[in-house]
């Protein structure tokens, strides 16, 4: 969850209030948020925030803006969010862009002179925005620049590595393209995110003047803001236009309740947009939701009273009118996580207070106990923590880089998930071999050997489910020390088989992710349940694991009923080498 560190004086000039920390620790409720520390000396206030959906707040300016609301029952108004408006200058996009990072907005900063707080604030939030909601600069990325250094109207285009020289940020030199992407940091950093096209994105003015090298690096120039700057023209480019509009939307907010005014500027697109080829920025994103009573009432399940949902959604930032049993709900346009009538019922339980409903008391009584997926699950971590292994828990979240290029898998199907904050959480894994092989990689500082396992969940893409896919539980354990091989962690896999009572048999197989010969499928009543071997070189050297590991992973409902699905892909090819050790009974090698 995103942490944020700010001065508790900046916090409270936010509010308009002077307030003390027990108060204040009161009002982050409010915003899904907790005090994790503070030290008065140097004023440092830490609050972690429990709601990733909701960017708006992951700076004190949004978090002030949550609570003043409260405070005083009315959202704050932004006159520059007026679609009507109309702005004297203007951003022209080239038609080449559309294939390389296509969208672009900005607006003008003006009557602010920044100081070291404000400064520092506007700097993490842009970091945050960028690295997190913008997936490491990948879909979003901002630049700020000096204002009275910049000629409008400006131009995004594309252009060869070797056609533009600038100063970056950070350096004294002029570089070409080529030459940031492979000396500057920034470039070496996120270069990787334009691999693959032959000509890159440029911002310039109209007098030639580079803006920056999106989404790298901005010019030293233009690009480098400092205390006392007062008037500031502000970017984000990147591959979705709605993050993008959010992203501008969000930061605009931010300035105007720092007290600055905000210009709007006009984006002209070569190209079609979802959102046209012509827009105003900052550009009101929302629209408005008609809910009924009786929504609220059924997930409640109580009466309501129409004008306190009202006062209470109002008092969370809402535009609420009421006509009858209905509502009209205009959500504000820093906001974009509203989908449905529960997220504002939602709202709405945190703008009146939790405390503020009536318990009731279960009228009924029923026994529960433990399914019999779980028993048995339990039973299993009995096993391996008896065999020496010691458990862990990670994430069902994860990356695709760590499912399946770390894993040198060439293609696989993965769950993805739709709105995802970050990239290293944008997957529903589907194994949990690369989950402790990324604990593994962390561990090289313990003592070996190292046995760890995990019994958790995975995401199986699935046609024949009602939602496409399905969830399996998995139990995987990994060793790792000098002499970690195939019969040795065969063994344990042995040992698990005869304490359940169940009879198993090896099929030789191949996998990407395992040293040819020295990998096999384990197989129940004829069915694939899970794979077993040791870990292929690269595969280890992907994860930075300077200790050999062999490994096995099984369903555990297909060890519980013998009915699983495959794991990662395994095909039989070649012969199996067991070792002297290994032991045949009660399995039988096929």
């Amino acid at each position: 969850m995103p942490t944020i560190t700010v001065k508790k004086r900046d916090l409270d000039r936010l509010f308009g209030i002077e307030t003390n920390v027990d108060d204040l620790a009161v009002y982050l409720g409010l915003v899904k948020g907790e005090i994790k520390g503070y030290d008065p000396g140097q004023d440092d206030l830490k609050i972690e925030l429990n709601d990733s959906n909701r960017p708006d707040l992951w700076s004190p300016e949004g978090i002030a803006r949550q609570i003043k609301a409260r405070l005083t029952g009315a959202p704050t108004e932004y006159p520059f969010f007026n679609k009507k408006a109309k702005s004297k200058v203007s951003i022209n996009v080239s038609a080449g862009m559309k294939d390389i990072r296509p969208y672009i907005g900005g607006f003008i900063v003006r009557g602010v002179s920044l100081d070291d707080e404000m400064l520092t604030q506007l700097i993490q939030v842009q970091e945050r925005l960028s690295s997190i909601f913008g997936r490491k600069r990948q879909v979003v990325s901002i630049g700020i620049y000096n204002l009275e250094k910049i000629v409008f109207p400006l131009h995004y285009k594309d252009a060869m590595p070797d056609e533009v020289r600038f100063v970056p940020l950070g350096f004294e030199e002029e570089m070409d393209l080529n030459e940031i992407l492979s000396r500057h940091p920034k470039g070496i950093e996120y270069g990787g995110i334009l691999r693959g096209h032959e000509r890159y994105p440029v911002f310039v003015d109209n007098e030639g003047k580079v803006l920056s090298f999106p989404p790298i690096i901005n010019s030293r120039e233009i690009g480098e803001v400092r205390v006392g700057t007062s008037e500031l023209f502000v970017e984000a480019t990147g591959t979705d236009i709605r993050m993008i509009l959010l992203t501008l939307n969000i930061l605009a907010a931010n300035l105007d309740d720092r007290g600055a005014a905000i210009e709007p500027v006009q984006v002209k697109y070569s190209f079609d947009t979802t959102a046209g080829r012509s827009l105003s920025i900052p550009y009101d994103l929302s629209k408005g939701m008609e809910v009924r009573l009786e929504d609220f009432e059924k997930v409640f399940g109580d009466s309501l009273d129409m004008m306190e949902i009202v006062r209470a959604l109002t008092a969370y930032g809402y535009t609420v009118s009421a006509r009858g049993k209905r509502m009209k709900v205009a959500v504000p346009p820093y906001r974009d996580d509203i989908m449905h009538t529960v997220d504002l019922v939602e709202d709405y339980a945190i703008s009146r207070g939790y405390s503020t409903f009536r318990p009731l008391m279960p009228s009924t009584f029923s026994v529960g106990s433990l399914s019999e997926i779980e028993s048995f699950s339990d039973r299993l971590r009995g096993y391996m923590v008896g065999f020496g292994f010691q458990e862990v828990i990670t994430n069902i979240l994860s990356s695709g880089d760590e499912q399946l290029r770390k894993m040198e898998i060439a293609d696989g199907r993965l769950i993805e998930i739709e709105n995802a904050m970050s990239l290293s959480y944008s997957v529903v894994r589907n194994s949990i071999i690369p989950s402790l092989l990324k604990v593994e990689s962390s561990s090289s500082g313990a003592f070996y050997p190292h046995m760890v396992f995990e019994l958790g969940e995975v995401g199986i893409l699935d046609e024949k489910e009602m939602m496409g896919s399905r969830t399996e539980n998995r139990l995987t354990a990994v060793t790792a020390h000098p002499q970690a091989n195939f019969s040795g962690i065969h063994s344990y896999l042995d040992l698990l088989f005869y304490y359940t009572g169940r009879d198993y048999q090896l099929r030789p197989a191949a996998h990407p992710s395992f040293m040819e010969g020295r990998v096999g499928q384990v197989i129940v009543d004829g069915v694939e349940i899970g794979i077993i071997g040791e870990i292929h070189p690269q595969v280890l050297e992907n994860w930075q694991i300077n200790m050999p590991c062999s490994l096995f992973e099984i369903s555990v409902e297909g060890l519980l009923w013998g009915l699983a699905s495959p794991p990662p892909p395994a095909k039989p090819d070649g012969a199996l080498r067991l070792s002297s050790a290994s032991k045949p009974s009660p399995s039988t090698l096929v």
